[in-house]
């Protein structure tokens, strides 16, 4: 009977302790390896649900162009009263402004195990200053995942947000329509500038939170083991 056990534990515990190697080397791999993603898709696609629940498991941290304006703004900091004048007068802002609230929320993280970009960069313009922004600091973009989610789906999602967003431009068919068109003329080509650094990928962006939750994981996992 001692035997048998020893026989049992002896031959168990490789088996064991291998399993537990490979489920910890991910771990592992995450403590010491900074992860930068742009979590990208056009309006309604789901970025801020999907970044929350990144964030809490990868501990990255989430930057959101439009919380670090209404942030940069509302503390009336050079750069939110540069942002606001620029808005008074109905003009965009430059990049070099939304650039130099970026560079800021990174340099006052040093602690971060990455970041998760989301709602910049926009423009191909922006992606190049973004890339010199990570440079700066040593590291770079690993990945660009993009929400995969049809017009209609989007359209469906926004008009049912709308019924408690507040937005008025989430509660008109015409208008969402034609934020959609922006995003595929100006934003979309940012996934193809990453593509030719073999960084973009998607991922289907419809079913369940926790469906589309698990494919991001699946696609962060295998960036994370190389």
């Amino acid at each position: 009977m001692v035997i048998l056990l020893f026989f049992r534990i002896f031959f168990c515990l490789p088996v064991f302790v291998l399993t537990n190697v490979q489920a910890n080397k991910l771990w592992i791999r995450k403590q010491v390896t900074m992860i930068n993603l742009i979590l990208f898709g056009p309006p309604g696609s789901g970025k801020g649900t999907q970044a929350s629940k990144l964030v809490e498991k990868y501990q990255l941290l989430h930057i959101s162009t439009g919380d670090l304006f209404r942030y940069e703004i509302g503390n009336d900091t050079p750069l939110g009263l540069a942002a606001k004048a620029y808005m008074q007068k109905g003009e965009l802002v430059p990049d070099s402004v939304t650039i130099g609230m970026l560079r800021n929320k990174v340099a006052a993280n040093p602690e971060a195990h990455g970041f998760i970009f989301d709602g910049f960069p926009r423009t191909v313009a922006q992606a190049e200053a973004l890339d010199e922004l990570m440079a700066e600091r040593g590291t770079a973009i690993d990945k660009l995942i993009l929400l995969d989610v049809g017009d209609d789906e989007i359209v469906d999602r926004l008009l049912e947000r709308g019924k408690t967003s507040g937005r008025t431009d989430d509660r008109n068919e015409t208008t969402i329509r034609k934020r959609i068109a922006v995003y595929r003329a100006e934003t979309s080509p940012v996934f193809d500038y990453y593509a030719e650094q073999e960084k973009s990928v998607k991922v289907a962006g419809v079913g369940s939170i926790t469906a589309i939750f698990d494919r991001l994981c699946a696609e962060i996992d295998t960036m994370a083991l190389g």
